[in-house]
Parts: C-alpha cells; sequence; structure tokens
C-alpha cells in the first residue's frame, strides 16, 4: 500500500512540473506577434472572436468568459456550427483566434478561408508553424509544448494548458491597455450590476407586443424583411390568426435560405422559411432563465408570449447583458 501511495504522488508531481514547465517556456516565445496581437485588438472596433474544437474548444471558452469579464469584447464561435449559419455573427471588423495545437483540425482550417473572405485579421495559437491553419494566420502565438503530461504523450495536458495560460496573458495585458479597472470588472460579476440585472424578471426589459416585429402566418417574406430591418432585432415573430406563437424568422434562417438558392426569397410566405416551435418563456420568468435558453441553444432572441401562448413581447440577449435599448424607427405594429 505504501508503495502505491508514494507513486501516486510522485506521478501527480511529475504532471505538475510538466505543465509548469510547459507554461515556463511560454515566456521564451513572447515576442513582436503578441505585441501586434495586442495592438490589433486594442485597435478593433469589433470584437474577439475565438475557434476551436475538442479540447482547444473547451479553453477556447474559457479565455473567452476572461476577457469578456475584464473588458474585451469577444465570443466564441464553433468552426462547423459557423459553417451552418453562425457566420452571419463576424464581421470585417472582428479579431479572429483560431486555437489548434496540431494545426491540422480539419473543421478549423475549413473555415479559415471563409473568414478570411470577411475581412477579418486572423490570428493563431498553435505548436505548429509548419501546418496548413498557421498558413492561413497573419499573427502566430506560438503555444507548444515538449511533451504532454499524459504518459503516452497523446492527451491534451500540457498543450491545453499553455493555450490557457497564454489566453491569460492576452487578458491581462489588455487590462492594463485598456486601462480596466476593480470597478469595471466588479460590474460584470455576480452581486455586480449584472448579477442585480439577471434576477429581474423577464417582463421588466422586453420589449412588449405592441413594439415588436411580427407578422401573421401565410405572409409573404417581404413583408417580414421589411419588419426585420425597421426593428432591428435580427428577428421577426411570426403568429397564426389568433396571433398565437406559431414561429420565428432569423437572420440565420435567412442566410440558411440564401445558401440554399432560394431563387426569390421576397416572394416565399413565411411559413416556408420560419423555425417553427420556438423557445420562448413568460414575463414572469427571471432573466437568468432566458440567459441559460439563449447560451443552451446559441440564440439572442426569445419570443415572450402569456399563458395562452399569444406573444407578449420580445427579448433580446442585448438587453439581458445591459447595452442600452434599441431605438426603433417608425411607430410600432399595430397593437395586438
Amino acid at each position: 500500500m505504501r508503495y502505491y501511495f508514494i507513486m501516486i504522488i510522485e506521478k501527480a508531481k511529475e504532471a505538475l512540473k510538466i505543465e509548469a514547465d510547459s507554461i515556463l517556456q511560454l515566456t521564451k516565445k513572447i515576442s513582436g506577434s503578441f505585441e501586434r496581437l495586442v495592438n490589433a485588438i486594442c485597435n478593433s472596433r469589433g470584437r474577439v472572436i475565438i475557434s476551436g474544437i475538442g479540447k482547444s474548444g473547451l479553453i477556447g471558452k474559457k479565455i473567452v468568459a476572461t476577457l469578456v469579464s475584464t473588458g474585451t469584447n469577444s465570443i466564441f464561435l464553433h468552426p462547423v456550427e459557423a459553417l451552418h449559419g453562425d457566420l452571419g455573427m463576424v464581421s470585417g471588423e472582428d479579431i479572429f483566434i483560431a486555437i489548434s495545437n496540431s494545426g491540422e483540425t480539419n473543421e478549423i482550417n475549413q473555415l479559415l478561408p471563409v473568414i478570411k473572405n470577411i475581412g477579418c485579421l486572423v490570428a493563431g495559437f498553435t505548436g505548429n508553424f509548419d501546418s496548413t491553419m498557421a498558413k492561413s494566420c497573419e499573427i502566430l502565438i506560438d503555444t507548444g509544448v515538449k511533451k504532454e503530461a499524459c504518459p503516452f504523450n497523446m492527451a491534451p495536458t500540457s498543450s491545453t494548458t499553455a493555450q490557457l495560460a497564454m489566453g491569460d496573458a492576452l487578458a491581462v495585458v489588455l487590462i492594463t491597455m485598456k486601462k480596466f479597472k476593480k470597478s469595471d470588472f466588479m460590474k460584470s460579476h455576480p452581486g455586480g450590476v449584472l448579477g442585480q440585472r439577471l434576477s429581474c424578471r423577464v417582463g421588466e426589459i422586453m420589449f412588449e407586443a405592441s413594439t415588436a416585429p411580427w407578422v401573421l402566418t401565410g405572409s409573404l417574406m417581404g413583408l417580414a424583411l421589411e419588419q426585420m430591418d425597421r426593428f432591428k432585432l435580427g428577428a421577426v415573430i411570426v403568429l397564426d390568426f389568433e396571433k398565437k406563437l406559431k414561429g420565428i424568422i432569423t437572420d440565420g434562417d435567412i442566410r440558411h435560405c440564401m445558401a440554399n438558392k432560394e431563387t426569390d426569397l421576397r416572394t416565399q410566405t413565411v411559413d416556408k422559411v420560419m423555425s417553427s416551435n420556438p423557445h420562448s418563456l413568460n414575463a414572469k420568468s427571471f432573466l437568468y432563465e432566458a440567459l441559460n435558453i439563449m447560451e443552451k441553444y446559441q440564440i439572442t432572441v426569445l419570443p415572450i408570449v402569456e399563458e395562452d401562448n399569444r406573444l407578449d413581447g420580445i427579448l433580446h440577449l442585448h438587453d439581458i447583458l445591459g447595452k442600452g435599448s434599441f431605438q426603433f424607427n417608425g411607430a410600432g405594429n399595430e397593437k395586438l
């Protein structure tokens, strides 16, 4: 028994030493490329978009969480979902960071040419500067390690630790560059403004039905597009003739139709384009419930309905996060 105890302790220490050494080796890899990435982010009017898959994807999500909580507007983009509609959230002003230790992740390498075509500056966290991914990146950050802590040198351990540490280093430098203060940090954490806001009810901040974009079933897409452009919420609600929720049309649904080469989208009926039976909540729900649904299903808009499924309002992610109310041009829909 004593032997096994010693073996367990030694193996644990060995793993930690390998990972600690991997992080220390990163200090020798901080170069002008890192400075260029920091400056690009500071000068950008867009967001930092991070993408990865598998273990690197999990690291990417954590880096995004750290960036967001420390004053850098950032989102995670799953490479597969991106190729199936989520590219609509990417603009040419964004900074795109791909994460892959090998640099040969197929899903990432399929995505990068499209991202570059949009106009994003593309950076990469990788341990392989000769990889396919590296050749598509304008800025390369070396997160390579000598070996994994895994005894087979296979399971991502040291490499993901290095990626995470480099992401933390990026966030910390940006805190200084952006003069982010402790008071700013508190505003974005539970117990601060966001924490208090999430304990509010949906009805307190939603757009009521009389000022929400909606069309009736059977309407032409031309009318739906006009409503979407008028209200600028990225969605329009579809109601039946009893004014009950039937579906929703989002920017993603429209991109999907265009990708399928619909010849004249405006003459299609909304029923052919909409997503039926969309996720919804009622006005008495808490905002944290809405945020959980949006995060789980990767959506930004929720219809708010009454007990009989009649439209009561609409809720947008931006309003949950307290980024200011939307300004609409013109009057709202006629009262339901």
